[in-house]
């Protein structure tokens, strides 16, 4: 009998994850209308065009809803293979995150704290890579709520890069979204926002943590309408 209950749990288990993956297509497509009926979001493309190839898009980060915009710009066929990387403990800490985290948007879930990690995120990023997957990731580390454009890189694009050398490196600016939902707030202001991304980068041979980081940080800075040279 128990082993008969234990039966029915897995499959009760099993179903009702095939029942999250059928409901989590039409949530991803109507996140999509609603992000662009919200920002009016425009991706702006590099001289380089479209990457066609797999990558990893690094980006400035304000809001919960940045890779949101990132992913939504994405033409479908590379937003399909395109997975974000988020704290876990955000994205686990109910239930309707856990959906739109894992099922949604099939988010490479990262534990900040290192004491409770389990794998090295590193480790972890590489091997998603290697399945072919491109990934976003936010090399701050955390949502920027300064008034400097950039908080200082965290050490993880460069070791990312360091695991991965022939990955291509993709900077994307957003802009507007912090102003779209500013902190606190719990209603969206509708203002068009925009999504620039630059030419890719790679780790270059010998090139230690300081430089790689700077050069990448220039990078992304380089595509900010308000800095010098930024895009329009």
């Amino acid at each position: 009998m128990s082993l008969g209950f234990a039966d029915c749990f897995v499959g009760a288990a099993g179903g009702w994850k095939s029942v999250r993956r059928i409901i989590a297509k039409p949530v991803a497509a109507a996140i999509v209308v609603f992000a662009r009926a919200i920002t009016a979001v425009r991706a702006i493309w590099s001289n380089d065009g479209i990457p066609d190839g797999q990558c990893v898009y690094f980006a400035n980060h304000s809001s919960h809803g940045d890779f949101i915009l990132v992913w939504t710009v994405l033409p479908p066929s590379l937003r399909r293979r395109t997975r974000p990387v988020a704290g876990a403990e955000y994205w686990l800490k109910s239930s309707f995150n856990r959906f739109i985290g894992r099922d949604v948007f099939d988010a490479v879930l990262i534990e900040r704290d290192r004491e409770r990690r389990t794998r090295d995120p590193i480790e972890v990023m590489a091997e998603v890579i290697d399945s072919g997957a491109s990934l976003i990731l936010f090399p701050e580390g955390t949502r920027n709520q300064t008034d400097a454009q950039l908080l200082p890189f965290k050490s993880g694009l460069f070791h990312l890069a360091s695991a991965r050398p022939d990955i291509q490196l993709v900077p994307v600016w957003i802009n507007n979204l912090n102003r779209v939902m500013p902190k606190g707030e719990i209603v969206p202001i509708p203002l068009i926002c925009t999504v620039t991304f630059g030419n890719a980068i790679q780790l270059e041979a010998g090139e230690n943590k300081e430089t790689f980081l700077g050069r990448a940080r220039t990078a992304l800075l380089d595509l900010s309408p308000t800095h010098p040279g930024g895009k329009e």
